[in-house]
């Protein structure tokens, strides 16, 4: 895979995670409990699958071949910093959603 495609990969998983997760908070408001752990999963298996690109493109400024700083590489980097983020924030609306369906239930 050339840095042009590894770049590109950084776009698109972390673009899938930020969705999944802002999916994530949808259903958990909606009392989709489950289904919004199940974004929340596929959200960080998308994260996982863009940082094995980042982490390539890591090793290989570290054994000295010289990484392309370009508009595009600050982008993917952005937007997977971002979507990091949604991700963490998610997680926690998802609870908070979770707390206030289970109080509401109670009648508290």
């Amino acid at each position: 895979m050339d840095h042009t495609d590894v770049i590109f990969q950084l776009i698109l998983h972390g673009g899938n995670a930020r969705s999944l997760a802002m999916e994530a908070i949808a259903l958990a408001k909606n009392r989709d409990l489950s289904g919004a752990e199940d974004a929340l999963k596929r959200a960080g298996e998308e994260l996982s699958r863009a940082h094995q690109n980042q982490t390539a493109l890591i090793q290989k400024e570290i054994a000295g071949e010289k990484t392309e700083i370009s508009m595009l590489m600050i982008h993917a980097q952005d937007h997977l910093m971002n979507a990091i983020t949604v991700k963490d924030l998610a997680t926690e609306f998802v609870e908070l959603y979770s707390q206030i369906h289970a109080g509401k239930e109670a009648g508290v």
